[in-house]
């Protein structure tokens, strides 16, 4: 069982920055692919990034590509996710995901409560 907490999420400006965090629990957390969805109002979640329980393999969506960086930290059980050069259009919840195994699909185990980033036109 996982249990995941995020944070950071706010309101920033067009062309701004935000770095979001994900605490997860349990003693096994290296045993987990994590990653980072996103759902804007009206539309249906979608997949952000991922990072293989090593953090050696790292996925992006196309629309975040050059512009958002996922890690981990195991020692902390935590996944960041750093957003640069924010637009209007990245403006939803985001939500951290866990998923046993080294990758993670679109469908992951785990989710967290969800975090809310605005971005200001």
């Amino acid at each position: 069982q996982v249990q995941l907490v995020e944070s950071g999420g706010g309101l920033v400006q067009t062309g701004g920055s935000l770095r979001l965090s994900c605490a997860g629990s349990g003693r096994t957390f290296t045993s987990y692919a994590m990653g980072w969805f996103r759902q804007a109002p009206g539309k249906e979640r979608e997949f952000v990034a991922s990072v293989s329980w090593s953090g050696s393999r790292l996925f992006y969506a196309d629309f975040v590509k050059g512009r958002f960086t996922i890690s981990r930290d195991n020692a902390k059980n935590t996944v960041d996710l750093q957003m640069n050069g924010l637009k209007p259009e990245d403006t939803a919840i985001y939500y951290c995901a866990a998923h046993l195994g080294t990758a993670i699909p679109t469908s992951p185990s785990y989710w967290g409560q969800g975090t809310q980033v605005t971005v200001s036109s």
